[in-house]
């Protein structure tokens, strides 16, 4: 069998965290992982796909699937079975700062002569701290990769000699004397023509490893298929807590305007994951953001496709365009991120439309024929007192009276937790935003993560709201969401009580755990909390809402057999030189 030349390995957020006992409270709450975050970047399968394509063979090993699966699951003995010509770790999101550095530890421990390459906007942004870990052999800055990692790759192949590795963008590195070295940031392309994010990769490389462990998503992927289709790198909106936006990308990763897929190429990503799978599909990024022609080509190239298709909308949209959505995509879905009721919090975050705009959207979408409409608020925006979280709340039951309850409309809180994103505008100028940050380094961040609740967790508190309010007004607002959805019939009686009783358990064990912080030795804290950790776990992967809400319904089995079957036999002829 030949050698992998790269296996891409995604570590949890908290390399030990089946050791420890942390109370992650609601942070995880609206996303499809869990609290330990095993969702790999979708940058893994396009990174994957592109250097198979130069004839690299690429394994992914999602280490935090594994663990969370399987409580005797052993990491050294996995990682020592691994032999590639080197080791991928992603640090895209910050929270993953703890669990991908241990890993590389642990990998530099057993394999000291395999190079460990790092990326991911966090590695980008911590590059210059991070390349001085002396795990850290290689950092490829930006947010896209794919070929300056294949010319890394054919460099250590090669030798990596110093004369080599000078000529690679966005590489930052280490010379013969250990003394780092940052390539200039050279290599931002201005399309995503050469990026293809194939799912068959996965497919056929989940046969050919015989694992498909390593290859899923998140743990409960074979129950919520969902995948995603990328229209863009880059972004042209200016959110002040987003580390994707415009700012962000133009100071960390050095792209001016985002980097575009042709909507036809979009539109071919979503009908090729169909003819596999049954589960949603959640297409990244407004697809207006490089204007209605893009849209609407898009719109034309996907007329006639019967499956769910998810897409967001970053501003407010009229009726017309709507009913040209519902004509191409009859099962669509959409999201929308007000953040807040208050038309002075979303201006104070770079988000300047009006209550009316929202409303006129809502009932355009619903008129339109969506299959759901999701609307997701936060707490501990700038600008955002408690009383203004929970006036949020109250407006989440006004927005239900204006629609007469129609169950299609659905409404999320959650914090803006843990951190503050890096390179983000309220990062990079806290005090215009009214941030006070507790962690600037990567290394504050990775110990922070090492705390006993999400509350110590939080990388910042603002001028409105300190740590204690912003958990205690997230939760209180949790509790008046989940009376309302119950009121509306968006719950059961039976499951609006269990969210209750969840929530509440969750402040008791706050209470207990702010106890423990304050009357135990450090020395001895983390036995402590080891006792708490079975109602710990009971309340960490849903708390203010039950995960479960996010879901869209899904029948049957997750993929087509038949279609799969099709496409491995094709992989295993292409590999034979019988094809093509």
């Amino acid at each position: 069998m030949a050698r992998e030349k790269l296996i891409l390995l995604h570590a949890p957020s908290v390399y030990d965290f089946r050791k420890r006992a942390t109370l992650w409270g609601p942070i995880g709450d609206l996303v499809p992982s869990s609290t330990v975050f095993e969702m790999y970047p979708i940058g893994f399968t396009t990174m994957a796909e592109y250097l198979e394509r130069f004839g690299h063979r690429v394994g992914i090993v999602n280490l935090a699937v594994h663990m969370l699966r399987d409580a005797d699951f052993d990491v050294e003995e996995c990682l020592a079975d691994l032999h590639p010509a080197a080791f991928g770790l992603d640090l895209h999101w910050l929270p993953h700062a703890h669990g991908s550095v241990e890993v590389a530890r642990i990998l530099k421990r057993l394999h000291p002569t395999i190079p460990v390459i790092f990326g991911g906007f966090s590695a980008s942004y911590f590059h210059e701290e991070l390349i001085r870990y002396p795990q850290v052999d290689y950092i490829l800055r930006g947010d896209s990769t794919e070929e300056p990692l294949r010319q890394l790759i054919e460099a250590i192949e090669e030798g990596a000699k110093a004369v080599d590795l000078r000529q690679i963008p966005n590489l930052t590195w280490k010379d013969p004397s250990g003394q780092p070295q940052a390539n200039p940031l050279s290599y931002v392309p201005e399309n995503l023509d050469g990026v293809l994010l194939d799912y068959s990769y996965v497919l056929s490389a989940v046969a050919r490893d015989r694992s498909l462990t390593n290859y899923l998503p998140f743990a409960r992927w074979t129950q919520y298929p969902v995948t995603a289709a990328l229209t863009c790198r880059g972004c042209t909106r200016n959110c002040a807590i987003c580390g994707g936006s415009a700012y962000a990308s133009r100071h960390s990763f050095g792209r001016s305007q985002p980097a575009y897929r042709s909507p036809e190429t979009v539109a071919s990503d979503l009908r090729s994951i169909g003819s596999f799978s049954r589960g949603p599909i959640f297409v990244l990024g407004d697809i207006r953001q490089a204007g209605m022609e893009y849209a609407r080509r898009f719109l034309r190239a996907m007329q006639g496709y019967e499956q769910e298709v998810m897409i967001e909308f970053f501003t407010p949209v009229d009726r017309a365009f709507m009913e040209e959505v519902a004509a191409a995509i009859p099962n669509f879905v959409v999201e929308i991120s007000p953040e807040s009721h208050d038309p002075a919090v979303r201006r104070y975050s770079g988000k300047p439309f009006s209550d009316a705009e929202i409303e006129t959207s809502i009932e355009s979408i619903l008129a339109a024929g969506c299959q759901r409409l999701d609307l997701f608020y936060m707490s501990g925006m700038p600008g955002q007192t408690p009383q203004s979280v929970l006036e949020t709340i109250d407006y989440c039951g006004q927005l239900l009276r204006r629609v007469d309850g129609d169950e299609r409309l659905k409404m999320f809180i959650s914090p803006l937790a843990p951190f503050l994103d890096p390179g983000s505008l309220a990062y990079e100028h806290p005090g215009v935003y009214g941030y006070h940050k507790f962690c600037h380094t990567l290394e504050d961040h990775r110990q922070a993560l090492l705390a006993p609740s999400w509350k110590y967790v939080l990388s910042y508190e603002t001028r409105w709201m300190d740590r204690s309010q912003l958990v205690d007004v997230t939760y209180e607002a949790g509790l008046r969401l989940n009376r309302i959805k119950a009121e509306y019939g968006q719950a059961s009686a039976e499951q609006a009580q269990l969210t209750e009783e969840r929530i509440q358990r969750a402040i008791a064990l706050m209470t207990r755990i702010d106890r423990l912080v304050e009357s135990t030795p450090p020395a001895q804290l983390d036995e402590r909390l080891m006792v708490l950790r079975p109602e710990i776990e009971e309340v960490n992967n849903s708390t203010v809402c039950e995960k479960a809400e996010l879901d869209l319904p899904t029948s049957g089995m997750p993929i087509k057999p038949l279609r799969v079957l099709g496409l491995l036999i094709e992989e295993g002829l292409e590999r034979l030189g019988l094809r093509g």
